[in-house]
C-alpha cells in the first residue's frame, strides 16, 4: 500500500501518547546536548536507538499517565461511554486549567455542541504546533541523521525538523512549530521545544486549550515491546473508542518494537502546574 507522495505504508507499530502533569523540575534547564553520528550506531559506548521508519496509532489526543493529573478529555460521549469524535467538548472543569484557559475551552465546546466547527490548524490547513502535532496524528515517519531528525506527519503532510547537537538561540523568533532541539539520553530521544507562536489556530490539544508565549514542550521518544504497545492501544480504545479508518496504520507483528512518546507540557499562563502528556 502506498501513502501520500508515494511513501511506503510499511509501518512499524503504534506510538503511544500519555498526558498528565509532572513536577516543575522535570522541565528545568535543558541538559547539555550530545549525540554521536547516527550512521555509526553509537553514542559513546551507548547505541543510538533506531527510530527510523513509519509509526501508526489508532487514537487521537493524549492518554493519561498513571498516577498523574489527567489531560483535558472529551465530555461528549457515545452511548457506550467512549468519546464522541463528532463533537469536541473539552472538560473545562479539569483542575489543570487556569480560569482564563478553562473559559476558552468551554467556549470551544459550546461552538462544537451548536453543530459548528471551531477553527484549528488542521481544518484551516495551517502548520501544527507541538504538542498538537501529536494530538491530531494517526501516523508519522522519522528520518534520523547525524545532525538532526526530520518528522513527517501523515495528517496534511506536516514536516518538522529537530536539530541535534544544538542549543536554542538566545532570542527565539516565534514560529508555528517553534524551535526544536534534541539529544539522546541512553535509549531515549529527548526533544525540547520553545518559541511556539500563539494565535487563533495554536492549541495544545483538540479541545482548544490555548497556547501562549510561555509554552515549553519536552517530548521523550523510546522504543518499547511490541506486545506492550498493542496492549496500551487496546486499553485506550476501551476508553476513547476505535477509529475505523486507522487499523490499516498498525503492523500486526508484535515481535517488532513499538514507539512510546511521553510529552511534558508547561505553560504558566495556561496550566496550574506542568503537565506530562502522551
Amino acid at each position: 500500500m502506498e501513502g501520500k507522495a508515494g511513501r511506503s505504508m510499511n509501518l512499524r507499530r503504534q506510538y503511544l501518547l500519555f498526558v498528565g502533569m509532572a513536577a516543575a523540575s522535570a522541565l528545568g534547564q535543558t541538559p547539555a546536548l550530545a549525540a554521536g553520528p547516527s550512521d555509526s550506531g553509537t553514542q559513546g559506548a551507548v547505541s543510538i536507538p533506531d527510530f527510523s521508519g513509519r509509526w501508526g496509532r489508532n487514537a487521537f489526543n493524549f492518554e493519561p499517565v498513571e498516577g498523574g493529573p489527567k489531560p483535558v478529555v472529551n465530555l461528549a460521549r457515545m452511548p457506550d461511554g467512549t468519546s464522541n469524535i463528532g463533537q469536541l467538548v473539552g472538560d473545562f472543569r479539569n483542575p489543570i486549567l487556569k480560569p482564563e484557559a478553562a473559559e476558552i475551552v468551554k467556549k470551544k465546546g459550546e461552538i462544537s455542541v451548536s453543530g459548528h466547527t471551531y477553527p484549528d490548524a488542521s481544518n484551516q490547513c495551517r502548520p501544527y504546533n507541538p504538542p498538537f502535532t501529536l494530538a491530531m496524528q494517526l501516523g508519522l515517519e522519522m528520518l534520523q541523521k547525524k545532525d538532526g531528525i526530520t518528522i513527517i506527519y501523515d495528517q496534511d503532510d506536516q514536516v518538522r525538523r529537530v536539530r541535534l547537537n544544538a542549543s536554542h538561540p538566545a532570542k527565539v523568533t516565534p514560529s508555528p512549530m517553534g524551535d526544536s532541539i534534541g539529544h539522546y539520553e541512553g535509549d531515549t530521544l529527548v526533544v525540547d521545544t520553545i518559541g511556539i507562536k500563539p494565535g487563533p489556530y495554536a492549541m495544545v490539544d483538540r479541545y482548544g486549550t490555548p497556547v501562549t508565549g510561555g509554552l515549553h514542550v519536552v517530548e521523550r521518544y523510546r522504543l518499547i515491546d511490541g506486545a506492550a504497545a498493542k496492549a496500551a492501544q487496546e486499553r485506550y480504545e476501551k476508553m476513547e473508542g476505535r477509529l475505523n479508518a486507522a487499523p490499516r496504520l498498525l503492523d500486526p507483528d508484535i515481535t517488532r518494537k513499538g514507539l512510546q512518546v511521553t510529552v511534558t507540557v508547561e505553560d504558566p499562563n495556561v496550566f496550574t502546574r506542568p503537565g506530562r502528556a502522551m
